[in-house]
């Protein structure tokens, strides 16, 4: 049976007194069986653990069940580590722990509290050996909870500083010897949205040996079941024809954004392909949030599974950041950007006047579908609240849905943008159901994201940062690998939204400023301060107007795929990524015109 938590005997003493304190940690996330709840990583970077959330689109879910090992029986005080996440004043997210089949007195989740804290459910009768916990769901809508601690001493609440907890973890759950060594790799890819994927293949069909690193249970990250956005850009006008074949090896068709129906997204097509690739070592549900560094040189990553905590340690030649939020690079301490530039600045007529925080948001997309009897929705007063004279009528959701702007940061608030997407969704759902039932009486909620679709946060610099006049004036660099086609697409507020909700917005607005096809010269794609760092997908080293075109999902698949054949030049050559420009431009030009067979590659060097 698998063991998820540590009990730890403490023997204290004071002059010549001594007492055993007995203590246990249970991670939500690492429950045996978690039923209708589902793990959250998506905050891992804040809070350094993930947590089970009840994502029941209100409806109650299964309950999560798991088994522990006490090696003492006796009285423990038990705390749990939650959140209210909507208190208005109070929030929807209620649910009870049981143990050993009995639900303790109180219930959790509603506080009145929107942050992580740990509180208090009484003492309990623990016996020798094993008990049983269940997480039990009260209202299907989003409770949530990180972890479970039972202590001998009524005073040992655990810290709440998200850092110390971090050690904390580490102790109680055996994790302070070194991470489990996975190998040595010549390309490891941190990201296994559209980018990372094409990186992955491009590189291990040049004959390197790659790791793919995702921090979810699939691959294709916005474009996966779990997101839904569709696949946007051309690989059909490319200077570099060959580019954009993995692309579309990948590409499942155009199922449109917020689609019910998770296969139309092809989960299952993109992890067949990756995992038919002999030199691809796939390491799925693991988020990398530490490196090791030589100077200006990335060792190896450190990666923790969501669900069981074990680490990894992933040793590479060169690595390549296709986390979307920069995230690798930031870790590594790689020079980047987030926000708008100001026009002084970039010399760009479509920049501000002056630089500020502001940020493309996040979409939680939504989906109802007719059924063949009525069904009903709660009044949820927790919820954003609509009227007649502001809602949104419409059975799902597309791309509008959005929430960012600078109001929120994007990395550490993304948790705090998806529950007011939520709370947008869930409020207009509502009123649809209860003021509108002529329409909607038969409609449900088929599908809701809990997953937030990231449009915008960091952006790694290398020692070309593109831009708007590259993009209008076309200029064709020598090093132009990728060709890029989408329109030059910023969202912003919608103003009626705005009207309703300042500062609060959730909808979001765009203008299109048409583009030639042009090309993002490779340049873009490594870092200038970190040696050996590559980078594919939103987190390339453009401004804030240029990321407006080159920030869709087809084009930042192209980019992993020239990152792959750039890594193959470099690792043949012994070369840095900047040495593939200043000294074998022309090597790797000729390889994305025309990729070699990989049965005609020359040997690469060997360690």
């Amino acid at each position: 049976m698998k063991r998820i938590i540590l009990t730890c005997c403490l023997l204290l003493g004071i002059s010549l007194v001594s007492f055993a304190q007995n203590r246990v940690l249970v991670e939500a996330e690492s429950f045996e069986d978690i039923g209708g709840w589902v793990i959250d990583q998506q905050s891992f970077d804040v809070l350094y653990s993930s947590y089970l959330m009840a994502h029941g689109m209100g409806r109650p879910v299964e309950d999560a069940r798991t088994t522990v090992h006490f090696s003492e029986g006796g009285k423990y005080h038990v705390w749990v580590r939650t959140k209210d996440w909507a208190p208005f004043p109070t929030g929807p997210g209620e649910f009870q722990l049981a143990i050993n089949e009995e639900p303790l007195e109180d219930s959790f989740g509603v506080s009145g509290s929107a942050d992580w804290d740990w509180y208090y459910g009484g003492q309990v009768d623990m016996q020798k050996g094993e008990n049983t916990l269940e997480a039990k769901d009260l209202t299907g809508f989003n409770g949530r909870f990180d972890a479970i601690y039972f202590s001998t001493e009524e005073g040992d609440v655990p810290t709440n500083d998200n850092e110390a907890l971090l050690a904390f973890r580490k102790e109680m759950l055996n994790l302070t010897e070194k991470a489990k060594d996975v190998g040595q790799f010549d390309l490891v890819v941190v990201g296994g949205g559209m980018a990372g994927t094409c990186a992955a293949i491009s590189g291990a069909r040049m004959g390197l040996k790659v790791a793919l690193i995702q921090n979810r249970p699939v691959l294709g990250g916005n474009n996966s079941s779990e997101i839904r956005v569709h696949l946007m850009g051309r690989v059909d006008q490319n200077h570099n024809a060959k580019l954009g074949r993995i692309v579309r090896e990948l590409d499942n068709g155009d199922p449109g954004n917020g689609n019910p129906d998770a296969d139309r997204y092809g989960d299952e097509r993109k992890l067949q392909i990756v995992r038919a690739e002999p030199n691809i070592s796939l390491h799925l549900n693991t988020h990398v949030y530490e490196v090791e560094m030589e100077d200006n040189t990335i060792k190896a990553v450190i990666g923790r599974d969501i669900a069981t905590n074990q680490e990894y340690r992933f040793e590479g030649v060169y690595f390549s950041d296709c986390t979307g939020d920069g995230t690798l690079g930031y870790l590594a301490g790689a020079e980047y950007r987030m926000g708008r530039e100001s026009r002084a600045e970039t010399g760009e007529s479509l920049a501000p006047e002056e630089s500020d925080d502001f940020t493309l948001g996040t979409s939680n997309l939504w989906a109802s579908l007719e059924r063949e009897e009525p069904s009903d929705f709660p009044e949820t007063p927790w919820a954003i609240q609509f009227s007649d004279e502001y809602h949104i009528d419409d059975h799902k959701a597309d791309w509008q849905w959005e929430t960012g702007f600078g109001n929120f940061n994007t990395i550490y608030e993304a948790e705090e943008i998806r529950d007011h997407n939520l709370r947008a969704i869930y409020g207009n759902w509502s009123y649809l159901k209860n003021e509108k039932p002529e329409k909607y009486s038969h409609h449900e909620l088929a599908w809701v994201a809990y997953i937030g679709g990231k449009r915008e946060s960091r952006r790694l610099m290398g020692d070309h940062v593109l831009t708007q006049m590259d993009i209008q004036d076309g200029i064709m660099y020598p090093d132009g690998s990728v060709t890029a086609t989408w329109t030059i697409d910023l969202h912003f507020p919608d103003a009626k939204n705005s009207q309703y909700f300042e500062g609060e917005e959730f909808f979001a607005a765009t203008k299109h400023i048409k583009v030639q096809p042009y090309t993002i010269p490779y340049r873009c794609l490594y870092s200038r301060n970190i040696d050996n760092l590559y980078m594919a997908g939103r987190d390339i080293s453009t401004t804030h107007v240029a990321f407006g075109s080159t920030r869709v999902m087809r084009t930042c698949g192209m980019m992993g795929e020239a990152v792959g054949y750039a890594a193959y030049v470099a690792r043949k050559n012994n070369a840095s990524p900047r040495e593939v420009y200043t000294l074998h431009l022309n090597e790797f030009m000729d390889i994305i015109e025309s990729p070699l067979s990989i049965h005609n590659l020359p040997t690469l060097p060997q360690d």
